[in-house]
């Protein structure tokens, strides 16, 4: 007796491989939310409704947040303010790491021989 092949069993497989593919692309996160029965129940049958799944759903929703808060002034507003604190932040960081290695922050010159240290002596050539 011939096995029979499977016709759907090698592009399921091929599909599979592709998905996993793009996951491992597109550095998946994973988050899991904790919500009340009625909306889980709620989200079900939109997603039935739509022919997706929940998990489409809660991205559709999560992007939907975001674009939302892309336009929203007062965000935005704190988002600069967050942006000036980090470089302010960068400054300071990139300041005290020059000044122990010995070379300025400004100059960012790698190319400066370094600054002898208080209490040391410079080394003859």
């Amino acid at each position: 007796m011939q096995e029979q092949e499977q016709p759907h069993a090698q592009p399921l497989e091929g599909m599979q491989e592709a998905v996993q593919a793009e996951q491992q692309e597109q550095h998946l996160k994973t988050l899991a939310v904790r919500v009340e029965e009625s909306m889980h129940a709620q989200l079900r049958f939109i997603a039935q409704l739509s022919g997706t799944t929940i998990s489409e759903e809660i991205r559709r929703a999560i992007e939907h947040r975001i674009t939302t808060a892309q336009d929203d002034p007062e965000l935005i507003a704190r988002a600069q303010q967050a942006r000036e604190e980090i470089e302010r932040e960068a400054a300071a960081r990139s300041a005290a790491i020059a000044g122990f290695i010995g070379t300025t922050a400004l100059t960012g010159a790698a190319d400066e021989t370094p600054k002898p240290r208080r209490g040391t002596k410079p080394v003859s050539e």
